[in-house]
């Protein structure tokens, strides 16, 4: 992102794309697909990822950019800083749990994994998602778009 200017233009995009059944020409419509970041400022790296989103950056700007979009139809909620940021107290205590109970957040909201290579062992452990909570997901933005 930091180097083409495009969120999501990496392997972590690619499988992103791929869960949903979406090719780049739609994903990147913007009268179809709104890409909210949690964290409107690069946080800086850490031991195992990314540092969480700063909370001056998304306080500031999620409701007033959220305000600005009245049809959001479903919300993919990519990571344990989203699902925490949306879910509140409704978010399991680890993300593998709130991802597990995807079917209790439709049909506002669905909880996801990252899709970047560094969680190829959450979905070797978790082939479930893959298997069920993807096909179910490619269908519902397939009725949405």
């Amino acid at each position: 992102m930091h180097a083409s200017g495009i969120p999501w233009n990496d392997q972590s995009g690619k499988r992103l794309r791929q869960w949903l059944g979406l090719e780049p020409q739609v994903f990147y419509d913007a009268s179809k697909v709104a890409i909210i970041p949690m964290g409107f400022c690069y946080p800086g790296k850490g031991k195992s990822g990314d540092l969480p989103p700063r909370p001056e950056c998304s306080l500031h700007w999620h409701q007033q950019l959220l305000e600005q979009l009245p049809n959001i139809q479903l919300t993919l909620l990519i990571g344990k800083y989203a699902q925490e940021y949306f879910l509140g107290d409704q978010a399991k205590p680890t993300l593998t749990e709130t991802v597990t109970n995807w079917h209790q957040y439709l049909p506002s909201y669905m909880p996801m994994p990252h899709p970047s290579p560094r969680n190829q062992f959450w979905l070797r452990r978790n082939p479930w998602f893959e298997a069920d909570a993807i096909p179910y997901v490619q269908q519902l933005v397939k009725s949405i778009i």
